[in-house]
């Protein structure tokens, strides 16, 4: 399970709004390879739901991941802080046992 706080359902709320994105949309959630620690996460509207995906609804949005970043996935927390230490999505990821500064990439 991937859980979605409210403060960040409300900005990809405003980010689909601010960047015209049909109301069906979602956030997709990826892991790739790269970034300082060896994953990193990768996101980016979409409206397409495809074989093997995972969704998660929470607070009117919804978060789609495929079966393989799933896995380095399970048990996140998808939160968002706008506060003064800097703005941006912030990934509460069980599974990571080492993480970037940044907390853009990370390692199990």
């Amino acid at each position: 399970m991937i859980q979605i706080s409210e403060t960040a359902s409300k900005k990809i709320t405003a980010l689909k709004q601010e960047d015209a994105k049909p109301a069906d949309s979602f956030l997709r959630v990826e892991v790739k390879k790269g970034g300082c620690s060896g994953l990193s996460y990768k996101m980016d509207f979409d409206s397409a739901v495809r074989d093997g995906d995972k969704t998660f609804e929470a607070h009117g949005e919804k978060i789609v991941v495929d079966s393989q970043s799933f896995l380095y996935l399970i048990g996140m927390t998808l939160d968002y802080s706008g506060g003064l230490n800097g703005k941006g999505f912030i990934f509460s990821n069980p599974n990571a046992t080492k993480n970037c500064g940044c907390g853009s990439s990370f390692n199990v």
